[in-house]
């Protein structure tokens, strides 16, 4: 019998991946860091672990997947969150010696994280991508001497909690941003220039089109963006951004009215394509940009082409979801980010026909089958508990949304959680929610809203 480990048991896209390998007999074993989460109650899960916490304790959590690995046979890991998979990619060689790991290497996770070096990659490569403004990244001073070279961001603890080198912008005018710096309780500050001028360039604010969106360069799902409608918020807004996320992006908003779409894709060691799958988003949480809460399957060849070409330029290893935005103006998709591990909506590509961890499964045991790129289209899955839930409440125009929200039974709607077959991943739902109420671990994903 195969076996496979998955971590992040919160999650529904884990969720998707236990019942889509636990139907075809595979013995799954899930680990999170607390027992109340949704995928240790599903009954396709075979076995539970309650492993470190990957973001409190990483070196536990790694000595924890070692010994996991060494003491049970995996045919293959699977890594669902950030967290785990950075962590795992650091360590992939030890990993690696015990069950197969298909993840991209660090070095290339962490580039695309970053939107700058994205952005940048994309349009070198023929991508089209939205107009983007960067601000200069000045050397700063680092904790204990020396600089923070041009481009380098703070780690993931100064930027969420603040060390005392951690950047932050204490005011500015229209014409300059001023931030300001703690080394060793030593007050330092930078004058970022906004028009033009100055050491390392600047910023000229009358080439950023209105509305414009301020993105942090490294950040997942909708965490740490804001809208600007009205010039006179830009600078406000970006110091908002950047006293949390540093040196955040700016560009201009692509008009609504194209749809979001999903390119998700699955490639081998040698960077040959698998699988493939196009979805469109049809609602999102939050409203104006987020996580799909409603979302159907498509064709869409030049999705499908600027997907294929962007992953295959970077010589993509494993999953990987590329997400486009649809240009009203020139009817061209404008790249927005790339999601380097397992994706959301992940069930709504395995109901399609493109099942893509049973397809990483296969070729951990090596496996031969033909790449898998055409599928059935107008299939929709749903994230009703909690996320439509949250749209709906959240919607001015919710009493007339299209499709309905109050369409609960539809023929080709499935949902991402909610299963007759599988009814007690509910209940696991349920308690993650409440888990957002007291773990800061949880929090955290509230607070970064």
């Amino acid at each position: 019998m195969a076996s496979v480990l998955v971590t992040d048991g919160h999650w529904r896209k884990t969720l998707a991946v236990v019942r889509s390998l636990g139907r075809k007999g595979v013995h799954v074993t899930v680990g999170e860091r607390t027992f109340l989460n949704t995928s240790f109650f599903s009954k396709y899960c075979s076995r539970r672990v309650v492993y470190p916490s990957p973001r409190r304790y990483p070196d536990q959590f790694i000595e924890f997947i070692l010994e996991e690995i060494k003491k049970n046979h995996y045919d293959c890991l699977f890594p669902m969150e950030e967290e785990t998979l950075l962590l795992l990619a650091k360590h992939h060689s030890d990993v690696f010696r015990y069950t197969c790991l298909f993840i991209p290497e660090l070095k290339k996770i962490e580039f695309v994280r970053d939107k700058r070096n994205l952005i940048q990659f994309a349009e070198t490569h023929g991508i089209p991508t939205p107009k983007t403004l960067s601000p200069p990244t000045l050397p700063l001073p680092r904790q204990g001497g020396g600089e923070i070279e041009p481009g380098t961001l703070p780690n993931q603890g100064e930027r969420e909690h603040g060390g005392e080198g951690f950047p932050y912008i204490s005011g500015g005018e229209f014409s300059e941003v001023i931030l300001s710096f703690k080394v060793k309780g030593k007050a330092n500050k930078v004058t970022l220039p906004l028009d033009g001028g100055g050491k390392g360039g600047g910023v000229n604010l009358d080439s950023i089109p209105i509305p414009a969106v301020i993105k942090p360069r490294i950040s997942s799902g909708s965490f740490g963006i804001a809208y600007v409608k009205k010039r006179e918020d830009l600078v406000p807004l970006y110091q908002k951004v950047h006293a949390r996320y540093p040196f955040p992006l700016v560009q201009e908003w692509i008009p609504d009215g194209g749809g979001i779409y999903g390119f998700s894709a699955l490639f081998d060691e040698a960077s040959n394509v698998k699988a493939a799958f196009v979805h469109k988003k049809l609602r999102m949480y939050p409203v104006q940009g987020g996580p799909s809460t409603l979302r159907e399957g498509v064709e869409h060849p030049q999705v499908m082409e600027l997907g294929l070409s962007l992953l295959r330029s970077l010589n993509w290893t494993g999953v990987g979801m590329v997400e486009f935005k649809m240009d009203p103006r020139d009817g061209l998709p404008k790249l927005m980010e790339i999601n380097p591990r397992f994706w959301g909506s992940l069930e709504l590509a395995i109901i399609s026909g493109v099942d893509f961890p049973y397809l990483m499964l296969k070729m951990a045991r090596g496996e031969i089958f033909e790449p898998i790129l055409h599928y059935p289209v107008g299939r929709r899955c749903r994230w009703l508990l909690f996320g439509d839930i949250l749209h709906f409440l959240t919607n001015p125009q919710r009493f007339h949304l299209k499709p309905s929200f109050f369409r609960f039974f539809e023929p080709n709607t499935s949902y991402d959680i909610i299963s007759k077959r599988d009814p007690f991943p509910v209940l696991g739902a349920m308690a993650t929610f409440l888990t957002f109420l007291y773990d800061p671990e949880m929090k955290r994903f509230l607070e970064r809203r």
